[in-house]
């Protein structure tokens, strides 16, 4: 998930958001509350802005790759060492990038994912009844369908965890390219899922891959974490005091034989992501908004450069689709995402009894359901530590990821594309805010004063057009050469004092 940075967002008059008691909240991807969309609508316009440098490097890895004259500097330079060997840390770029640069990719989930549990969704068990089962129903078919294919096609099951992550950076850099809307809810929807997906992605990382451990290192890493928390809820403040511990942290992690990026998520977790009295952020946002900018613009794409760059000749690509291991992936993202997801999402309907939104279908939701099956950063990284001892199918797997999420995403974008209308229509209904008071007209509907202030627009409005009518009328009294101008004339003024008063007609309505 790649981000930059969000700028605190101004201050505006409290308004009457639907708890999770209000009708509208009971409906299946119903409207958000206002805080909450203004904070999915900064998230999501961070993941785009990622998710598109996320695909410039991946394409860059593409080419560098696959172009004869520079791919052998590809492989040196990925595999060019540096670092302290005494410390353990004699590492290449490339294992640099996927366990020091994605630290701080999980840092900032961990943080999404503290804020969801206090502050967003996930903070109501009914609220949150709906992302988590199409989340765990995402990743479990997934997983099934790939093991199913490789028991049948007599091959490894150790890669069973690969499609089953979904990479919503990729997904909305894929909307952003084709120009295709996603109304606000269906977006939150596909966030959630995101957040949940990490979430289990990191506990797979920690139990499933992770062999000999050092229990000394260890040891020393949950000491760190534990005066980490010390100093977080002591109030001490300072870049200055963290940075270096994170580091040793980190380090103490990497050597414990536990995946490094496990410290990033434990300490997202840690901070304190709700506001008190008085604040506009809490801590944990702050944060958030100061090192995604180093996520989005440095981490994630390193990571995808020095990974994404796998050979895409004939024999490889025909490979995907012949062998059992890569196969399971692409089955996976592309059918064992759409159908676990939307699955889910049904029987979590189906058993609470809930009723999805009058403005969306199902057809809506087996399109965002499709568009999960986008899996990069995360699906490449459980990739790599799935076929650690063999790298032919390892970059086979890396390619079955490329292309399975290829194909996710072209399906997705032609659902999607079919009811762009729709969704542009139900975004300008969730933007409008003609009494310009900051807060869009959807949330005021049950306000006194928002009706008040849009009936003295009306008639101000209306005041401007009545003098008008008058202007025009009278100009069309001046005398004129020849009756056809008084004729003239005369229409014109009964036609003002038409528009005026109304007629008998319409009921005397206004025109």
């Amino acid at each position: 998930m790649l981000r930059h940075a969000v700028q605190p967002t101004p201050e505006v008059p409290p308004v009457a958001a639907p708890s999770p008691t209000d009708n509208q909240s009971r409906k299946l991807l119903g409207r958000l509350s206002l805080p909450e969309r203004r904070f999915v609508a900064d998230a999501l316009r961070a993941e785009t802005v990622g998710g598109v440098l996320l695909l410039v490097a991946a394409v860059a890895a593409l080419i560098w790759a696959n172009v004869p004259a520079i791919s052998a500097s590809y492989d040196s330079v990925r595999s060019f060492h540096i670092g302290p060997a005494s410390l353990g840390l004699d590492l290449s770029l490339q294992h640099w990038a996927a366990d020091g640069l994605l630290a701080i990719f999980f840092f900032v989930a961990g943080i999404e994912l503290k804020r969801e549990l206090v502050a967003g969704d996930l903070r109501d068990a009914k609220a949150a009844a709906l992302p988590v089962i199409a989340a765990l129903c995402g990743m479990a078919v997934p997983a099934l369908v790939y093991v199913l294919t490789n028991v049948l096609g007599n091959g490894s099951t150790d890669g069973w965890a690969v499609p089953t992550a979904t990479d919503i950076a990729f997904a909305l850099a894929v909307l952003a390219v084709i120009g295709t809307s996603l109304p606000s809810a269906l977006r939150a929807f596909l966030l959630t899922l995101a957040v949940v997906d990490d979430l289990f992605a990191i506990m797979i990382i920690a139990v499933f891959f992770t062999s000999e451990i050092n229990f000394l290192a260890l040891g020393g890493a949950v000491a760190g974490l534990v005066l980490f928390w010390f100093l977080l809820r002591g109030g001490v403040r300072g870049w200055y005091v963290y940075v270096p511990l994170a580091l040793v942290i980190w380090g103490l992690m990497y050597n414990s034989g536990v995946h490094a990026t496990i410290a990033g998520v434990a300490m997202g977790l840690m901070l304190r992501c709700h506001r008190k009295e008085g604040e506009h952020h809490s801590p944990g946002e702050h944060i958030e908004h100061m090192v995604r900018p180093v996520s989005a613009g440095l981490a994630v794409p390193l990571f995808a450069l020095f990974s994404a760059g796998v050979s895409l000749s004939d024999e490889s690509i025909g490979q995907v689709f012949t062998r059992p291991e890569p196969l399971g992936v692409v089955l996976g993202l592309v059918v064992g995402k759409t159908l676990g997801i939307f699955g889910g999402t049904w029987l979590a309907a189906r058993f609470t009894k809930a009723e999805l939104n009058d403005d969306l279908a199902w057809p809506d939701v087996f399109a965002v359901a499709s568009l999960a099956g986008i899996g990069f950063t995360v699906s490449l990284l459980i990739g790599e530590l799935a076929f650690t001892d063999d790298p032919v199918l390892t970059d086979e797997i890396k390619a079955s990821v490329l292309i399975g999420s290829l194909i996710a995403a072209i399906v997705a974008c032609v659902l999607l594309k079919m009811r762009n209308r729709k969704y542009k229509r139900l975004i300008e209904d969730e933007e409008r805010d003609e009494d310009l008071d900051g807060i869009p007209d959807i949330y005021e509907q049950d306000k006194p004063d928002y009706h008040l202030r849009m009936a003295k627009i009306y008639e101000a409005k209306a005041a401007e057009h009545l003098r008008r009518a008058e202007e025009v009328a009278a100009g069309a009294r001046e005398p004129a050469a020849g009756p056809a101008a008084g004729l003239a004339a005369g229409r014109a003024a009964d036609a003002a004092a038409e528009a005026a008063g109304g007629s008998s007609a319409d009921g005397g309505r206004p025109a």
